[in-house]
C-alpha cells in the first residue's frame, strides 16, 4: 500500500526521485508575524528586567556609600570632647564640612555640609545636637549632662528611582564623661 501512494506522488514524467508537492509548506505571513510579536514580547520582559536590576543595583551602591558617609561622621561625633572643662565647638564655616575631625557639640541644628564619596556622588550630612532630648525641640543648654545627636545623611542630587528614599539616620545619646 505504501508503494502505490509513492507511485501515486511521482509526476507524470516518471522521474522517481522528485514527489508531487500535495500541501503547501513553510509558514504563512500571518504565522510569521505572530511568531515575531510572542519573540518581541519575550525580549520586552528581558529588557525590563535589565533594566529594573540596573536601577536598584545602582540604588544599593547609593545606599551603601551613604551608611559609609554616615559610619564616618558617627565616628567622628564619637571622638568629639563631652567633658565636664570642655565640649568640641567647632562648627564649620561653610557648607563644606571639616577636614579636620573637628565636630561641634554644643546644642542646636548644625550648618549641613557636603562629603563627596570616591565615585563622585555628593551626600549631604545634616547634624542636630538636641542638650535636652526629654522636651520637645531642640533646646540649647551647655551646663547639660546629656545630648541626643541626629546624624542624617541623604543624596545631594538623587537620580530617579527609590535613590529619593535613601536617606539614612542615626540617633546617639552622648553622656558628659570625665
Amino acid at each position: 500500500m505504501r508503494n502505490q501512494s509513492l507511485n501515486a506522488t511521482r509526476t507524470e514524467t516518471g522521474d522517481s526521485k522528485k514527489p508531487v508537492s500535495t500541501g503547501q509548506l513553510g509558514f504563512t505571513l500571518v504565522e510569521t508575524m505572530i511568531a515575531l510579536v510572542i519573540v518581541l514580547v519575550a525580549l520586552l520582559g528581558v529588557f525590563y528586567s535589565f533594566t529594573y536590576a540596573i536601577l536598584y543595583n545602582a540604588g544599593n551602591a547609593t545606599r551603601t556609600q551613604c551608611l559609609a558617609t554616615m559610619q564616618q561622621e558617627v565616628e567622628l561625633i564619637r571622638a568629639a570632647k563631652f567633658t565636664p572643662t570642655q565640649t568640641d565647638n567647632s562648627a564649620p564655616t561653610s557648607t563644606a564640612c571639616r577636614t579636620d575631625g573637628l565636630r561641634d557639640l554644643t546644642g542646636g541644628v548644625k550648618t549641613p555640609c557636603r562629603i563627596q564619596a570616591p565615585n563622585g556622588g555628593d551626600f549631604r550630612v545634616e547634624t542636630t545636637v538636641d542638650d535636652d532630648p526629654f522636651t520637645t525641640g531642640v533646646q540649647t543648654d551647655p551646663s547639660t549632662t546629656l545630648k541626643e545627636i541626629t546624624i542624617t545623611v541623604r543624596l545631594d542630587s538623587p537620580s530617579p528611582g527609590w535613590q529619593t528614599a535613601v536617606p539614612a539616620t542615626v540617633i546617639l545619646r552622648r553622656t558628659r564623661g570625665n
